[in-house]
């Protein structure tokens, strides 16, 4: 239980107390990652279910069901996108690079990439959309489910912070490899059987998409560990939407 409150009270805005701040309920926590996940995919998906039968259109739907999850995080993960992009596009030293992410202000790079992840995501889900609500929804659901996938993997142990503060800090190699391996299992297997409801293509298409997605953010968090010498909170957002846009997007392909 105090795993499902650090992930519930760290990764959205449903009403959870954490009771526990230590390295330990952080384990936890990040193993339960996708599981908070699940629920931000599914009231997401919800939202393009009520939207849809309405006559709203399948752009419409698609952008609701995009802002759905930014408001149950209040941001803070397309946020810690913004800072990744700024800090790792100044070209600066590590800790003038991690300097720039922790200021308050958006860069051009922080924009940019804003700008292209929000429209990759709408673009990818209203295609999906046009499938039917039902592989929206699917997409939509295990796009949300492997991005905090992701960072069960960002907190896997051998992945240093950066700060010696923040969340990333708490986290930062907590999660034994084995148990992040256990946990990525799991969730493929999910998908799979999911996917099976709708067709045999679905549960194959989906289990590569879920790969598509961790392998995006395994080359982002990569990047980020050898330019500014570990994860921070911002890394971990940028981590989540990398995986979130990527498997949104490979969902399309095929």
């Amino acid at each position: 239980m105090d795993g499902l409150r650090f992930a519930f009270g760290t990764l959205t805005v449903f009403p959870t107390r954490i009771t526990r701040w230590d390295r330990d309920a952080a384990r936890a926590g990040m193993l339960c990652a996708p599981l908070a996940g699940l629920s931000v995919g599914l009231v997401a998906a919800a939202a393009g279910g009520v939207l849809l039968p309405l006559g709203s259109g399948p752009l419409t739907a698609a952008v609701v069901t995009v802002a759905v999850p930014a408001l149950l995080t209040r941001g803070l993960h397309l946020d810690g996108l913004a800072d990744t992009a700024d800090g790792l596009g100044s070209a600066r030293p590590a800790d003038e690079a991690l300097r720039i992410m922790k200021q308050s202000d958006i860069g051009p790079f922080g924009v940019i990439a804003l700008v292209l992840v929000l429209l990759a995501q709408v673009a990818a889900v209203y295609e999906l959309y046009g499938e039917g609500w039902a592989h929206g929804a699917f997409a939509v659901v295990l796009a949300a489910t492997v991005a905090r996938l992701a960072l069960t993997h960002a907190s896997r142990q051998g992945v240093p912070a950066a700060r010696p503060e923040g969340l990333g800090a708490i986290v930062a190699a907590t999660v034994p490899v084995r148990s992040a391996t256990l946990c990525t299992a799991a969730v493929l297997l999910l998908a799979a059987g999911a996917g099976l409801l709708l067709s045999s293509y679905d549960a194959v298409h989906a289990v590569l998409a879920a790969g598509a997605g961790l392998a995006a953010a395994a080359l982002l968090l990569r990047r980020c560990v050898r330019r500014l010498g570990g994860v921070t909170g911002d890394v971990f957002g940028a981590v989540e939407e990398t995986a979130a846009t990527a498997t949104l997007v490979a969902l399309t392909l095929g």
